[in-house]
């Protein structure tokens, strides 16, 4: 009920937009701006006909109206009106999303639905400045996965809104935002925790052929998960794998005697096809997620990820003396700098060499200096 007074409320957010109140009770969307030293209201419509939604776009293209008034027409026709950012994100994902690989937007979708949009929706998209994006990375200080994996997808979203005049040129707000720096979990298999898992994938085989097969073929390549999981006959070309596609583009794996021995004991060869389709849905892969656990709890390993067999893979290498350079090509990295991450374990590896050679010599000194 109306208490019989007139009032505004303004919009902290929007100046001059405001929801005003009539001593009728009727409740309607305004927008006030000065225009040529002359202050304007203009009404919008009635909260029962307008959402905050609605009101707040047409009050923002009043406004731009008005900046834009008594400017020379050329420089006027070059501007646009910024929509909100929940508007924006339908037309940059209809246009930018479909260039992606399939795993990349749909961590990027989880990113914008989750995070970004509930964050950002409601703000025009020209006014998001990098203030915002510090707040929203102080808010998520608890969660700095969840920042790391959402302030790229923004970063394009601000690119792609220079590139469609939403935005002025080289004004994207997450430059020069720093990530919040993270540990990278480096967990390696070690010679007992082998043996354990092997032992357990040779009593399980029976129970979960396909995961087992799976992985052992990780154990003996290093491959990542979804390169084996979505593997097609038509790729195996002993004594390589040959990916046409992969996270990092086209991939050859290379096959040892032993993965090549899976792949041959395996039952059903054919010339084409999914390697491991799943037995409800034969055209899509076959899902692990719920024999892989059982797996590593028979091994007594539970912390194990699946990428963990790919990074002991490096180790193991590392350990018996082969380089950098020729794991990055085993592993399939475009870029040295990802290697690079297991140059302690090569380091770790000539330390230990050089205390057993001065261990011998101490030795063979009888402990003389």
């Amino acid at each position: 009920m109306s208490d019989g007074r007139e009032r505004v409320i303004w919009d902290t957010e929007y100046p001059g937009f405001g929801l005003r109140f009539r001593a009728s009770g009727r409740k309607t969307w305004i927008v006030s701006f000065r225009q040529r030293k002359v202050r304007r209201t203009v009404t919008l419509g009635s909260v029962s006909e307008m959402s905050v939604r609605q009101a707040r776009r047409e009050a923002r293209r009043i406004l731009s109206e008005a900046q834009l008034d008594g400017l020379p027409t050329k420089a006027k026709a070059r501007m646009k009106s910024a929509p909100l950012f929940s508007d924006y994100a339908e037309e940059f994902w209809a246009d930018y999303a479909r260039h992606w690989k399939a795993t990349t937007e749909t961590r990027n979708q989880s990113a914008l639905k989750l995070y970004l949009l509930p964050y950002f929706g409601e703000m025009a998209l020209d006014a998001i400045q990098k203030t915002d994006i510090a707040r929203f990375r102080d808010g998520l200080s608890a969660r700095p996965q969840i920042f790391n994996r959402a302030i790229p997808v923004l970063s394009v979203m601000m690119k792609y809104a220079e590139q469609l005049g939403y935005r002025r040129i080289d004004s994207n707000p997450c430059r020069g935002t720093p990530r919040y720096k993270t540990r990278l979990k480096e967990r390696y298999l070690t010679p007992i925790e082998y043996r354990r898992i092997a032992s357990s994938l040779n009593a399980l085989k029976d129970r979960f052929p396909e995961a087992v097969t799976i992985i052992w073929l990780l154990i003996y390549t290093g491959a990542r998960f979804a390169e084996i999981q979505k593997l097609r006959w038509e790729y195996v070309k002993p004594p390589r794998l040959m990916l046409p596609d992969s996270k990092t583009g086209p991939k050859t794996i290379y096959l040892n005697a032993q993965a090549r021995a899976i792949l041959d004991a395996m039952p059903g060869k054919k010339q084409s096809g999914l390697i491991f389709p799943s037995r409800t849905i034969p055209d899509k892969p076959i899902s692990i997620v719920n024999s892989w656990p059982v797996i590593r709890h028979h091994a007594a390993i539970p912390d194990v990820r699946l990428h963990d067999l790919r990074h002991s893979f490096a180790s193991i290498a590392i350990r018996d003396g082969i380089s950098l350079l020729v794991i990055g090509k085993l592993l399939g990295h475009v870029l040295p700098e990802t290697t690079a991450r297991y140059a302690h374990l090569a380091d770790e590896t000539i330390q230990d060499s050089a205390s057993r050679v001065c261990s011998s010599i101490a030795s063979a000194m009888g402990g003389n200096q």
